[in-house]
């Protein structure tokens, strides 16, 4: 068995979108990838964004909002960015084997109805099609 392969989500604030893709990863597939999170800069994880994961059985326990300090020297296999902001900063993540750039609406400013859920699910759907991509490329 091979080690879990490493990711890092990014986002602005690390405040919404990449806690929930984190908490997404780990429910997803805990035996092939190991999920982490942070922002540019430290905040606190918006309650909304826990309240959407609760909603559908995705555990949040243990989720904290973390800068990219906190992950300074450590090596990832994949460093995803999921906003504009973040995906602008990809250059100062040169711990990672691959950069993927991901951008979603934040729901704290969305004009869409129940956009916390909204935005975990389009989430949610971008995760499941990279587990299925990245797992099908090592079994090959």
């Amino acid at each position: 068995m091979t080690d879990p392969r490493r990711v890092l989500f990014v986002c602005a604030r690390n405040d919404v979108r990449s806690p929930m893709a984190e908490a997404l990863l780990r429910h997803a597939d805990p035996e092939d990838f190991s999920a982490f999170s942070a922002g540019l800069e430290a905040s606190e994880i918006d309650p909304r964004t826990v309240q959407a994961l609760e909603h559908i059985n995705v555990d949040a326990g243990g989720l904290r909002s973390k800068s990219l300090e906190d992950f300074e020297g450590q090596a990832f296999d994949y460093v995803i960015t999921l906003c504009d902001k973040s995906s602008e900063e990809a250059a100062r993540m040169p711990f990672s084997g691959e950069v993927i750039v991901w951008s979603f609406e934040d729901p704290t400013t969305s004009e869409k109805h129940d956009p916390f859920r909204h935005t975990l699910q389009e989430i949610g759907d971008r995760i499941k099609m990279f587990v299925t991509v990245k797992t099908r490329a090592v079994s090959q």
